[in-house]
């Protein structure tokens, strides 16, 4: 019984050696990977974009140096104050964390390129990781940062008084107190997102409602709307259509126009995606018009173009908005209002001044499409016939817009 024991035992413990002796052993550990590429370390010692811009750009070619950063190094100084704390690291014992000049100076490039991290990272030296963290950090900070001084609403009676008198003035339009129009921002999006950002045209988008004054200026901006937003949904749910038609902006009392008695409100002028009404100025339907129609159809067009060319000088200044921004919405926005932002800052900053520009030269963002679907209200039909009528008088023609009707076969 006890020789049994013992040979049953013996068999067994042969098994789990053999069993043991047969099992594979451990893969050999894999190397810790390198913390930091040593082709990107060099950007320490004066190998990456902040040399070349010092070095080079800055000083031996300015003209390029704008082109680079779509700003010169006086505004690019003054952005720099203003944001630097607020996108300073603290080097670690391991590492020395990326410097906040290069920080911004990376986020204008894309924001002027639209290129792909991974190419910023061949061109900048910082790993394509690393970029993709603090670019819509740094985004958010300049919008937060330029918000309240340079993308102001006007709010009291002299300030839209001063708009109004710009287009008077540079647009022969009175009583206008800005022109506005929306754009689609494309982005590729998430498969979660299904449906819900999906335009007309096919793609993914947000929206940007915007209006420019009499000198390219956004003075209103909402951003964010998914793009199958339609029939008269992007205005009527924006912040503007509430303020104005809840009288909250302090616009001026209604006035005649330059030799006229009927006093008619101050106005918007808007294309024919959006519906008229006693604050909104469209043009007359494209049929049957009269010459009369015809003229206050080239009028507002030639004054609502300032809106078309602000969105194309934004575009061709930012052109990472023509192309889908390959990120998930909520930082395809805060790109978006970072550009605007930028757009006022540098228009303010440099004292751009633009004569009528053709807006064939620029690159454009898609258009929103049509906004209509509400009926027009008699007293707003009405208030464009007054404006008809001047555009049409004596005291408000000008030598230009029989030319223009003729020219354009309008």
């Amino acid at each position: 019984m006890d020789d049994n024991i013992l040979l049953v035992g013996a068999a067994t413990c042969n098994i789990i050696i053999m069993h043991c002796a047969n099992e594979p052993k451990d893969a050999p550990r894999k190397k810790r990977k390198l913390w930091m590429r040593k082709w990107i370390n060099r950007r320490s010692v004066g190998k990456g974009l902040l040399s070349m811009l010092n070095e080079e750009l800055l000083l031996e070619d300015p003209t390029s140096y704008k082109n680079f950063l779509r700003m010169d190094n006086a505004s690019f100084e003054k952005l720099f104050r203003k944001i630097e704390i607020q996108i300073t690291k603290q080097n670690t014992i391991m590492r020395d964390s990326i410097s906040a000049r290069s920080k911004l100076e990376t986020t204008l490039r894309f924001l002027a390129t639209g290129d792909t991290y991974r190419s910023l990272m061949y061109s900048t030296r910082i790993h394509e990781s690393t970029i993709s963290r603090f670019v819509p950090q740094v985004c958010y900070i300049i919008y937060n940062f330029l918000k309240d001084e340079y993308l102001k609403t006007p709010n009291d009676t002299d300030s839209w008084l001063e708009i109004a008198n710009g287009f008077y003035q540079n647009w022969q339009f009175p009583n206008c107190l800005g022109a506005l129009d929306g754009r689609h921002i494309s982005f590729r999006a998430p498969i979660s997102a299904g449906s819900y950002y999906y335009n007309y045209k096919g793609d993914h988008s947000i929206v940007l409602l915007a209006m420019a004054d009499y000198s390219y200026r956004i003075t209103y901006y909402n951003v964010g709307i998914n793009g199958r937003i339609s029939d008269g949904g992007v205005f009527r749910e924006s912040s503007l259509s509430k303020a104005i038609f809840q009288d909250c902006l302090n616009l001026p009392v209604d006035g005649p126009l330059p030799g006229r008695r009927m006093n008619v409100p101050y106005v918007i002028v808007a294309d024919d995606a959006f519906p008229i009404s006693t604050r909104i100025m469209k043009p007359y339907p494209q049929r049957n018009l009269t010459y009369e129609q015809k003229i206050f159809n080239y009028r507002l067009s030639r004054c609502r173009r300032i809106i078309e060319s602000t969105f194309g000088i934004l575009a061709n200044r930012f052109r990472v908005l023509l192309t889908p921004i390959n990120l998930k919405p909520k930082k395809v926005e805060l790109i978006t209002l970072a550009c605007i932002a930028l757009h006022n800052f540098l228009s303010k900053e440099n004292h751009t001044s633009y004569t009528e520009i053709q807006e064939d030269g620029y690159c454009q963002m898609q258009d929103i499409g049509r906004q209509g679907g509400n009926r027009s209200s008699a007293l707003a039909l009405r208030i464009r016939d007054e404006f008809k009528d001047f555009f049409n008088s004596e005291d408000g023609a000008v030598d230009f817009q029989h030319n223009a009707i003729t020219r354009y076969n309008m």
